[in-house]
């Protein structure tokens, strides 16, 4: 077989066919050649520049700037949510593009071969093969492992909001930690959810878990009362801690009767097991 590696001399035809190369590579890469400009503008990844950097690494067979490069560009599509299948995509298209322009040096020597015909013949019917096998993969791992994320991000979200039923219309909603504007987003759809579901007429909301919340978030939380005073249920407030109380007072929030308050949940359970 004629072949001889020459990495500066493959460098060099690289180079020297630059655009061709990057116009090939697009045509491969269908389904990322759309989104170059949102990745860019997303994750500020140039595919291209990037697309050559790695030649380059895999010509020179520079293998260890090739892992950095690797594991820096993996921490930035995660840090940005960027589609794996996009770069799974792009890789396979970076390395059967390289393969046709090696075709292609090669073919432009006078001592190109019919045994280095089928030598490339034979890669690329193997590469195939390997790449169906990698996209199958990827795309079987990449959507169970989405189907399992968003079942624990469920799961979370649930936990985050345990509505506990001590009678048959009455429920505590206990709140521990910090209520951000996410969480508040979850117990407002999972409370008036489950007033309808449960047919809950009395939710006793105990927030001395809680020991502080923005002044943005009892905002909101007046809201959630006012859902649910609309939805035909008292709402009855525990566990108020002073700090919050005080943030109360000085933002000129008032419950204004959207809901009966407590000093403990202790206290509201006596009085509600014993009225039901």
């Amino acid at each position: 077989m004629s072949f001889v590696y020459e990495e500066d001399k493959i460098m060099e035809f690289l180079l020297q066919n630059k655009s061709e190369f990057e116009e090939y590579l697009l045509s491969e890469a269908v389904n990322v050649r759309g989104k170059i400009e949102e990745i860019l503008l997303i994750g500020n990844v140039d595919l291209l520049n990037n697309a050559h950097k790695l030649i380059r690494y895999i010509v020179e067979q520079n293998e260890t700037d090739m892992i950095a490069f690797a594991e820096q560009e993996g921490v930035t599509w995660a840090t940005h949510s960027l589609t794996l299948s996009f770069k799974l995509e792009w890789i396979q298209a970076i390395r059967r593009t390289l393969w046709i322009f090696l075709y292609k040096f090669e073919d432009a020597k006078d001592l190109f071969s019919e045994d280095s015909k089928i030598f490339f013949d034979l890669e690329k019917k193997v590469n195939e093969k390997v790449d169906v096998f990698l996209k199958s993969f990827f795309v079987s791992y990449s959507d169970y492992k989405d189907k399992l994320i968003l079942a624990q991000q469920n799961l979370v979200e649930n936990l985050s909001v345990p509505i506990i039923p001590i009678t048959s219309t009455t429920c505590v909603l206990p709140l521990i930690g910090t209520i951000d504007d996410t969480r508040i987003r979850i117990i407002e759809e999972k409370v008036l959810m489950e007033i309808g579901k449960l047919r809950i007429q009395t939710l006793i909301l105990d927030l001395s878990g809680i020991i502080e919340m923005e002044i943005e978030m009892i905002n909101d939380l007046m809201n959630i009362l006012d859902g649910t005073a609309m939805m035909g249920c008292k709402a009855v407030v525990t566990g108020l801690r002073p700090e919050v109380v005080i943030k109360m007072i000085r933002s000129g929030v008032q419950l204004d009767g959207k809901a009966e308050t407590k000093g403990t949940l202790q206290q509201a359970l006596m009085d509600y097991l014993v009225v039901t």
